[in-house]
């Protein structure tokens, strides 16, 4: 089958290899290079990267211009598969390849359309989350899915979460393009009933908080980025938590922290948090034990940056 791939994130690496391994993929659209991490050059994105150590011919466009419209005419294409490309597809996009377009998304729709798939069902405590083959409507991943894969939450970081899934995704997508070649695929129309949206996560939303249980702050911490990283002050310091475990066999007063045999342990409102790794602000991550030997008191206050 002759493919036509878009994406740009780490994600949709994936996607592109398995495609590339059982397909002709015929061209990659991706973001144009941009700043991806702080030391201010201009980088391409991952799925450039690995679009040219394939060998695939790589089109950079951050909109759906006349030019692109064209190249992707050129392509003559069976098919076109999205994974996270970053930019709104019109119509003509959408209905140029015979058998339409498809796009990998992070998570069991109708539950979690948008932008953080991945971070909010880890901050909502979900049990199960995935990836759902569907396609491209005119609203935020509001079109009908014909496959879907699922996979564990509890106790894996986004990043754990993001590889995982995009190994799913990946697999998925090369399994079901036959299906839509011979027609056999079933297509199935979101509830909007059961809609729940993943807006963009905010650097408040990862702050912890003595008054929220361990159990959410935990979750936090396994939710966080960079972009918003799980921060908060001890002993009137301000760290970034890494790692994190939930306690219920020992008990420390809200508010409060503990230092206990070298274990910096975390009151919260129900539970207590003990801190397994941190970065201190304006130095490197550490384990939690190195940093609570060189602090002066063992026992103190903690709570929300402001």
């Amino acid at each position: 089958m002759r493919v036509v791939f878009m994406g740009t994130p780490a994600f949709a690496v994936p996607s592109l290899k398995h495609l590339a391994a059982e397909h002709e993929v015929a061209l990659v659209l991706t973001r144009p290079d941009a700043v991806r991490s702080r030391g201010r050059k201009l980088e391409p994105s991952p799925v450039k990267v690995a679009a040219l150590e394939l060998g695939l011919p790589v089109l950079e466009a951050k909109r759906i211009t006349p030019e692109v419209l064209d190249a992707l005419a050129a392509a003559h294409a069976d098919v076109f598969c999205v994974a996270a490309y970053g930019c709104i597809l019109p119509d003509e996009v959408l209905t140029m390849a015979p058998l339409g377009c498809v796009n990998v998304h992070a998570s069991l729709l109708p539950r979690w359309r948008g932008a953080a798939p991945i971070q909010r069902c880890i901050l909502a405590g979900d049990e199960r989350t995935g990836v759902s083959i569907m396609r491209i409507g005119h609203g935020v991943d509001t079109g009908a899915f014909c496959a879907q894969a699922s996979c564990s939450v509890p106790g894996k970081t986004a990043d754990e979460l993001t590889a995982e899934l995009a190994e799913l995704g990946g697999s998925l997508l090369v399994s079901v393009l036959p299906t839509l070649a011979d027609g056999s695929a079933v297509w199935t129309e979101q509830d909007e009933r059961l809609v729940t949206h993943a807006a963009k996560i905010e650097k408040s939303e990862m702050r912890l908080d003595p008054a929220m249980p361990a159990t959410d702050n935990a979750r936090r911490v396994l939710a966080s980025s960079d972009a918003a990283p799980a921060r908060c002050a001890v002993a009137d310091k301000p760290v970034r938590i890494l790692s994190t475990e939930v306690l219920d066999d020992v008990a420390v007063e809200q508010g409060t922290y503990s230092v206990s045999g070298r274990r910096v342990l975390l009151g919260c409102a129900e539970g207590v948090l003990e801190v397994v790794s941190l970065k201190p602000d304006g130095k490197r991550a550490m384990d939690a034990s190195a940093w609570a030997a060189g602090l002066r008191d063992k026992q103190g206050t903690w709570g929300l940056l402001s």
